[in-house]
């Protein structure tokens, strides 16, 4: 098995394991990554699941000595095109360029590491960005940033990643997970209906226009409003007062 499955707390952590590769995909890891998604997302223990590499890298992309990574519904890398329900972060060590950039890019947040190198390293071989990376990045960054990263394939460090927003923590090296898993259970803490509502709303209005993304909100929130009435029930009994607990 090169992909490691474990419960820490409200969070599931993948671990990518081929060490001696900086984590490269092959055929057999991109199976192994769809099937632990798939897991994650039917694991009711689960509400929150962490993304990281074993050995002090996040991943390196596909594995160009094999090369035998084919098409199918989750991307070559397995996982790219899979939706998940619940919120996802990559706890990012090392190299996390090529493919690796576009499955941190898969995942709603990134915990990066002060020595975290990200880019389009694929760049230099020709390979195209098919998981998803044109697609995220200029989301995440911005059109321009964007280009800079995918025409030039030059290296990014963790402290201009978080700078540009491609990372969202910048933690001390070797404590990227740890980072992680605490964020994961700030993010379980709270009430899962309207977590899980409101992110499905944030994708709902990618890509619409603003009265779409407005429908999808309404609709979504109205999913979840029967937990919203308990919370201002809490509220109104004083719970939270003057921001405690935030």
């Amino acid at each position: 098995m090169t992909v490691h499955y474990e419960n820490i707390g409200r969070a599931a952590v993948v671990t990518i394991s081929r060490p001696e590769r900086r984590n490269a995909i092959d055929a057999a890891t991109a199976s192994e990554l769809a099937d632990a998604w798939k897991r994650f997302d039917s694991d009711d223990q689960a509400a929150v699941g962490v993304l990281t590499g074993a050995g002090g890298n996040f991943c390196s992309g596909a594995d160009l000595r094999d090369f035998d990574l084919e098409d199918g519904p989750g991307g070559y890398l397995g996982m790219s095109r899979y939706h998940v329900a619940k919120p996802t972060i990559a706890a990012v060590a090392g190299f996390c360029v090529a493919g690796g950039l576009e499955l941190a890019l898969w995942c709603d947040l990134r915990v990066a590491g002060e020595d975290a190198v990200f880019g389009c390293f694929e760049r230099r071989f020709g390979v195209p960005l098919v998981d998803g990376g044109t697609q995220r990045l200029p989301r995440l960054v911005g059109l321009s940033r964007a280009f800079d990263m995918i025409l030039t394939g030059r290296p990014v460090s963790g402290a201009e990643a978080h700078r540009i927003g491609l990372a969202d923590r910048l933690v001390p090296p070797d404590e990227e997970l740890a980072a992680a898993l605490d964020l994961a259970e700030t993010i379980a803490a709270h009430p899962q209906p309207t977590v899980l509502s409101d992110r499905a709303a944030v994708y709902d209005g990618l890509g619409v226009d603003p009265r779409s993304g407005l429908d999808a909100e309404r609709r979504r929130g109205l999913v979840a409003l029967g937990v919203a009435v308990e919370g201002a029930s809490r509220f109104a009994a004083g719970e939270g007062r003057g921001g405690a607990g935030t």
